[in-house]
């Protein structure tokens, strides 16, 4: 009802674009669905090409952002810190279980090295991390940074650390699962600040139950559309999957903010608003997702 009679609808991630909804919405009058992120996995782009539906996206908001997120994850994760903050608000200063590793000298796997990926590959570099890449196509700036290109089975093979940067498709789903956990180095550590579904979540709980999987970070979940940007803390997460890896002292989720930078925020609006003026002013659109 809210849309009824928009000819543009304005839409984010963890929106629901499916052929049911494009259909309503057409049938209401709209002809243009502007995306206030990078990702379109949302969207039915089969249907909405067939209802005419012209789709844009905002391909680049702040790569840094995500990139420093994941980061951050690793890091936090690697000194425990989530859990020693915790400890000395209760005055327990123990050093007991919040051993770590160093960072240098340490094999980083980085799945997909666009924007993003690459710029998580320089931070990695910057550790004094040995970094690996795989990528459908190599990424001029991530061998500037010193990846070596790899395939998937020499990284699972190699890595000690694998950050999950590349977008959802039919070929990149479930990309971490039972068969590749298996080829991981014993601790692994596991971040994805990508797209939930790049994750098997059950192959995931299972690796870190067998103790295969030392840690995992994790800014996406598969099927988070239901949590995620709401607050659920007076009701019982109903995902099964979803409530078991929060008994993880090892397991990190934040709530997909990766991106939620005061930078980000502001290429995101510009971006969305120049997408709308060009779409009312006939121009060419130059963000479109065909």
């Amino acid at each position: 009802k809210l849309a009824e009679g928009c000819e543009g609808v304005c839409i984010f991630v963890n929106d629901v674009a499916d052929e049911a909804a494009l259909r309503v919405l057409a049938a209401g009058g709209t002809k243009a669905m502007f995306l206030r992120c990078a990702g379109f996995d949302m969207i039915d782009l089969k249907v909405a090409k067939e209802l005419g539906l012209a789709v844009t996206r905002v391909p680049a908001y702040s790569p840094y952002a995500v990139a420093e997120h994941a980061a951050s994850l690793m890091m936090t994760l690697n000194r425990k810190i989530h859990r020693s903050y915790n400890r000395t608000r209760e005055q327990n200063f123990r050093l007991s279980g919040l051993l770590g590793f160093d960072v240098h000298g340490k094999t980083i796997g980085v799945v997909g090295t666009g924007k993003i990926g690459a710029l998580f590959a320089r931070i990695a570099a910057g550790f004094g991390a040995k970094v690996l890449g795989y990528d459908v196509v190599q990424n001029p700036e991530a061998l500037s940074y010193g990846v070596e290109y790899v395939s998937l089975d020499e990284m699972w093979a190699r890595a000690d650390i694998i950050s999950l940067h590349c977008p959802l498709f039919p070929s990149t789903k479930h990309t971490i699962n039972a068969e590749s956990i298996a080829k991981m180095k014993d601790g692994v550590v596991i971040i994805n600040t990508s797209r939930g579904g790049l994750i098997d979540t059950k192959a995931l709980v299972a690796g870190l139950k067998s103790g295969k999987i030392g840690s995992v970070g994790l800014d996406v979940f598969e099927g988070e559309g239901e949590y995620f940007y709401s607050d659920r803390s007076g009701a019982v997460i109903g995902d099964e999957t979803l409530a078991r890896l929060f008994t993880f002292p090892n397991v990190l989720i934040t709530g997909h903010q990766a991106f939620f930078t005061k930078e980000a925020l502001d290429n995101i609006a510009l971006t969305t608003f120049a997408n709308v003026k060009a779409y009312v002013a006939k121009e060419t659109l130059v963000n479109e997702v065909k």
